[in-house]
């Protein structure tokens, strides 16, 4: 890997964004999911993007770049993380941690106490993930599944 940076995401960082977004999406729905379901979500995000959410006040979204090559991202939306994505062929290169880290970061200068997150049930890697960062799992619920999960920060 070459140099990790994590800033504040840009309207112009749209399409890359929606280029982390798709395989690593499909990634952990592949198989569980229907496939008309996963291609019709995936040419709807391809054709509208993202770069109208970008920049909206209400939300926080984190690039992770890898000289220069955006590789990952995550949403925050209050001290709830509604995504960390990173392109599966960056995954075991520190990019998860170094953006989540930002998160743990924005929360606790937003004098958060607990941040939240759902992750899919049967996606055991970003389940692991966030518990070897000190996540615990509180409830489980939802279609398709979901664990949700918290942050002691």
């Amino acid at each position: 890997m070459g140099n990790l940076v994590v800033r504040t995401a840009r309207a112009a960082d749209s399409q890359a964004i929606v280029d982390v977004h798709v395989p690593a999406r499909r990634s952990y729905y592949e198989g569980h999911l229907p496939e008309a379901e996963l291609a019709a979500w995936e040419e709807e995000v391809r054709a509208t993007g993202y770069a109208d959410r970008v920049e909206r006040p209400d939300r926080l979204w984190l690039c992770a770049e890898d000289s220069g090559v955006v590789v990952g991202f995550a949403l925050v939306v209050g001290a709830e993380l509604l995504q960390l994505q990173v392109r599966p062929d960056h995954w075991g290169r520190g990019v998860g941690g170094a953006l989540h880290a930002a998160c743990v970061d924005v929360w606790r200068a937003a004098g958060a106490e607990v941040a939240g997150l759902d992750v899919f049930e049967p996606n055991t890697r970003a389940r692991g993930f966030y518990s070897r960062h000190g996540w615990c799992e509180v409830g489980r619920g939802g279609e398709p599944p979901h664990v949700r999960m918290a942050l002691a920060l």
